[in-house]
């Protein structure tokens, strides 16, 4: 791990107002127009693994435009999804809070009636926008409060997980359909937005890519690029799962048994069995997977050779992220899911150039769910005291953070799909302890010495005091974040009986 930490000109934090005199932790600071405050340009794939990413290491494939936002700007090394699925994820990305208070724990739409970062900033003089893959509900213009997308001055979305080619969106409620890469076509909506925004507002633009989301798609260009590619494999590819959970045994997520035609889009060669019919359906996954990030990087680059342009890269806080991370081979995995790092973690690159030193490298625990507040810090807005995750600009302007988070919570619930089982779990920057409460079997990790966590030490008696004490942490996380098990694999509780109670 790089060790080095930001350094960076220090700034006063503004929390609240917006032109005039601005409230700060400190007093009154001078005050701000709207030409002072940034543009936020959040851009989002689906599944793209931080170690599919050059900046982070990836032996895989070179990213540069994606990292060039770490040259320019900051990578954190250790930003963290609090439910490692596409739904919960953007609904917490959103609100600032974990699933069981923002009420989506699964695939369920979003109440849309609830206050969200983007109305915050709306009301606050932002232009807003939103453009790409929502996958919150919305595809129903009369049930407004069942996930359509609100706080936005305008969106154009992809319908569910969308189409990778010539796919359907809909527009301000009115479906379309386009023509061409949806990459492609993502971007060249990013680029329309920024290009018709009033000049007088900043803007708040979520720019989110369908890709690389399965059934992993490339367009002819980057398959051809890949098609001869042979992709080294992870060192937990043969993992047998030996003392660990029955989770990993019962989960249909599996490289050698479940990948199927529709990932692969061929049959594989007559003959092939075992340990080389599993390396043939890795490399074509990685293939195709590789490819569609390719993609999505190259359009990254002409979003940001846009922006410089037009003049606008000093004051725009850009952000490159994915809803959660991805198993690449790792554990025999694809997918998401499990509390694995690989699962886990989220790529995280910022680039502010009015405020961030370019290269910096920060290591302190973030979450997806301290998206939000980080957004109207830097919009200059006191962030509300019901959002559970905190801003980070703090870190940003190198300021002290003695009493940053030490520990993270996290909560996968079951809704049925590659048969994960719900857990639960802490993690610290040593230790990681997961409890399948559903199965009633614990994991204990020591990521210090095995990094790779392919040894479940929670029956060792050398860690037991390491168990207790990690179960002590998991339960006070649980309490002070107020999840009382409102929901039992996804469903409300009151709702498990199939009535809901009075």
């Amino acid at each position: 791990m790089r060790k080095h930490i930001l350094c960076l000109v220090l700034l006063p934090v503004l929390l609240s107002g917006v032109g005039g005199q601005v409230a700060t932790r400190s007093g009154i600071s001078q005050g701000i127009g709207a030409a002072d405050r940034p543009n936020i340009v959040f851009i989002m794939s689906d599944d793209h693994a931080a170690h599919a990413i050059s900046a982070y290491g990836s032996r895989l494939i070179s990213t540069p435009h994606i990292d060039r936002l770490a040259k320019e700007g900051m990578l954190f090394e250790n930003c963290f999804v609090t439910n490692s699925i596409c739904t919960p994820s953007r609904a917490a990305i959103l609100t600032g809070k974990y699933a069981h208070l923002n009420g989506v724990p699964v695939f369920n739409h979003i109440d849309n009636r609830q206050p969200m970062v983007q109305k915050y900033l709306q009301e606050a003089g932002y232009h807003t926008g939103m453009v790409g893959k929502w996958h919150l509900g919305g595809q129903n213009p009369y049930q407004p409060e069942n996930g359509r997308p609100t706080g936005f001055d305008y969106w154009n979305i992809l319908p569910g997980q969308g189409a990778y080619f010539d796919p359907v969106m809909i527009e301000m409620g009115e479906r379309k359909k386009l023509k061409g890469y949806t990459t492609d076509l993502i971007t060249d909506l990013a680029i329309r937005f920024v290009a018709n925004r009033p000049a007088d507002r900043p803007f708040f633009l979520m720019y989110h890519h369908k890709a690389p989301h399965r059934n992993w798609q490339p367009d002819e260009k980057y398959r051809r690029q890949y098609e001869n590619f042979d992709p080294p494999l992870p060192a937990s590819f043969d993992d047998d799962y030996r003392g660990k959970s029955d989770a990993s045994r019962q989960a249909t997520m599996h490289i050698d048994e479940d990948l199927n035609r529709s990932d692969l889009k061929m049959d594989p060669p007559p003959g092939l069995t075992g340990a080389a019919l599993k390396r043939w359906k890795y490399t074509r996954y990685m293939r195709d997977y590789l490819a569609c990030v390719q993609s999505v990087d190259d359009n990254v680059g002409r979003f940001l050779d846009y922006l410089d342009q037009q003049g606008l890269t000093r004051n725009t806080i850009v952000i490159y992220t994915s809803d959660q991370g991805f198993f690449l081979g790792e554990h025999n995995f694809y997918d998401k899911r499990f509390m694995y790092e690989e699962s886990l973690r989220m790529p995280f690159l910022i680039r502010w150039p009015a405020k961030i030193r370019p290269g910096s490298v920060n290591e302190k625990m973030i979450l997806n769910v301290d998206f939000a507040p980080t957004f109207l810090q830097a919009a200059g807005l006191k962030v509300p005291a019901d959002m559970q995750g905190r801003g980070i600009l703090p870190i940003l302007q190198g300021r002290p953070t003695a009493k940053w988070r030490e520990a993270i919570y996290y909560r996968y619930y079951h809704p049925g799909h590659h048969n994960v089982a719900a857990h639960y779990g802490v993690r610290t920057r040593t230790h990681k302890l997961i409890f399948f409460h559903g199965l009633k079997q614990w994991e204990l990790y020591d990521l210090v010495r095995d990094p790779r966590e392919m040894r479940n030490e929670y029956d060792n008696p050398a860690y037991a005091a390491t168990v207790s004490r990690l179960k002590r942490q998991l339960e006070q996380l649980k309490k002070e974040l107020k999840d009382t098990d409102q929901f039992q694999d996804g469903v409300p509780v009151d709702d498990v009986d199939g009535e809901r109670k009075p």
